[in-house]
């Protein structure tokens, strides 16, 4: 190139607004992912998708100008099986976790992983539930790490109605070293969501020339529930509306009755037990969304909002009086459901998507959003083509699955739920019955309906190499 073709092209780009080069050198800079999960939060509890009875503005802001998926699964509806899927993007068959201490299969590539190899610094902030070290799946850093094992006595034994406290006992904050640091509090304390909330913020506030990858995995809104400083009028049981579908008891036992989460509440169950439980579970959530804001400013006053994918969701459901269920580990909507809303570049703001979709299936969505390789190892889809209009659909239907009492297959329409060790099945209309109150699975009229389903659901699991032998009827 000779001189005065040179000089020529400088001032040409002299001449362009600086705007526009700065959105042009924007254009090439890798996206930020913030990947915020949060632990037993029913699908319905953002305000903006429809429940009155709470205040999530931050939540609503997302929603707002993100996409919404409102028909998100988390196949094993149990907190570890549920994030090793969703760091793996395959299933629990594959990745060999479908259970409390089972460790991830090390010949997949995870999630932070793959981010890590693609030049991301990759933070894990908050609950660490998935055996091995978060170094060691991937992650380059840890900030407001939380996990088992202190052996020190609860902060707050009793939660807010008094019973003692039998979840997250002896967890607590850890260094990088992983040096307990009690005077953070031990095991769950009414202000932990804001203490995962300022180590997120502090990540994004520092200053790196690589992208994050930032991981905050909140305790909120799993028991022991505490009121949240500040919340105390929220958390009257006044404010609570009582679940369409509650019921005294679950007509049957559904494999899971003897569990610590069912033995939260007496049987049978209580309007006022569950008009409590579900006040003070808005108010951790409240908070918990509060936090979330904090966290959103500090994107916009970095100036990284711009360029940052978010991402919400989190690790499964719960019953709390539904179906005459206290905790999750069951197939209803309530429970395998999650909120799942993404924003950032490239989504289209105000959508809502009914496609039906795992959790699992944000890794490889994320990553093509990001330019990152999505790994042979991940078997899940990716959710793009929903998010960009050009599809209606990424699965036919969706499997769930807990331990080997509960089974389940959903098309848009139909859910087929079985029950291998009482030989028993139900059949909902979910179009007709989205509270799942009408089970029709022994009327005459729908045995096509309940056979065909199997038949998809049995050959699932033949794919997958699930065992479990569904029940005949």
């Amino acid at each position: 190139m000779n001189t005065r073709v040179a000089l020529a092209l400088l001032g040409l780009f002299l001449s362009v607004p600086s705007a526009l080069r700065a959105a042009a050198k924007d254009a090439t800079q890798p996206l930020n992912v913030l990947l915020i999960v949060t632990d037993d939060q029913r699908p319905d509890t953002i305000a903006a998708l429809g429940n009155e009875r709470i205040k999530t503005p931050h939540l609503d802001r997302l929603v707002r100008e993100g996409t919404a998926f409102t028909r998100a699964v988390a196949a094993n509806p149990i907190c570890t099986p549920s994030r090793a899927e969703l760091i793996s993007g395959t299933t629990g068959f594959r990745n060999g976790v479908l259970y409390f201490g089972q460790r991830i299969d090390p010949s997949l590539t995870l999630w932070p992983q793959a981010m890590q190899a693609a030049g991301y610094d990759t933070w894990l902030v908050g609950k660490w539930d998935i055996p091995g070290t978060p170094r060691a799946l991937g992650y380059t850093a840890t900030a407001g790490l939380y996990m088992g094992g202190s052996g020190l006595p609860e902060t707050e034994p009793a939660d807010f109605a008094g019973r003692p406290v039998t979840g997250y006992r002896g967890w607590a904050f850890r260094d990088e070293a992983g040096k307990v640091l009690p005077d953070e509090g031990v095991g769950l304390t009414g202000d932990i969501s804001r203490k995962f909330a300022d180590a997120a913020i502090g990540v994004i506030e520092r200053k790196s020339e690589r992208p994050f990858f930032l991981h905050v995995t909140f305790t909120a809104p799993h028991d022991p529930l505490h009121i949240p400083p500040g919340y105390e009028e929220r958390a009257k049981p006044e404010r609570a509306k009582l679940p369409g579908n509650f019921m005294a008891k679950h007509p049957f036992d559904h494999g899971n009755f003897d569990g610590r989460d069912e033995q939260l509440f007496a049987w049978p169950r209580t309007p006022e037990m569950v008009r409590a439980e579900l006040a003070c579970y808005y108010a951790v959530i409240e908070d918990l969304d509060a936090q979330i804001g904090r966290m959103l400013d500090a994107l916009d006053k970095t100036g990284l909002a711009d360029r940052t994918l978010v991402i919400f969701t989190s690790d499964h459901g719960l019953a709390i009086g539904s179906h005459g269920l206290r905790g999750k580990q069951n197939m209803y909507e309530h429970t395998i459901g999650v909120p799942l809303v993404i924003r950032g570049p490239h989504i289209r703001a105000g959508r809502r998507v009914a496609a039906q979709c795992y959790l699992r299936d944000l890794y490889p969505t994320i990553c093509e959003l990001a330019g990152v390789a999505v790994p042979e190892s991940v078997e899940a889809r990716s959710l793009l083509p929903a998010i960009k209009g050009e599809a209606q659909e990424i699965h036919p239907f969706t499997v769930a699955y807990f331990r080997d009492v509960q089974r389940m297959i959903r098309t848009d329409r139909w859910k087929l739920i079985c029950y291998p060790k009482i030989g028993r099945t139900q059949l909902f209309d979910l179009a007709a019955d989205p509270l799942e109150l009408d089970d029709l699975a022994a009327e005459r009229r729908y045995q096509a309906t309940v056979s065909e389903l199997r038949s998809k659901l049995a050959a699932w699991q033949q794919e997958h190499r699930d065992p479990v032998e569904l029940p005949a009827k």
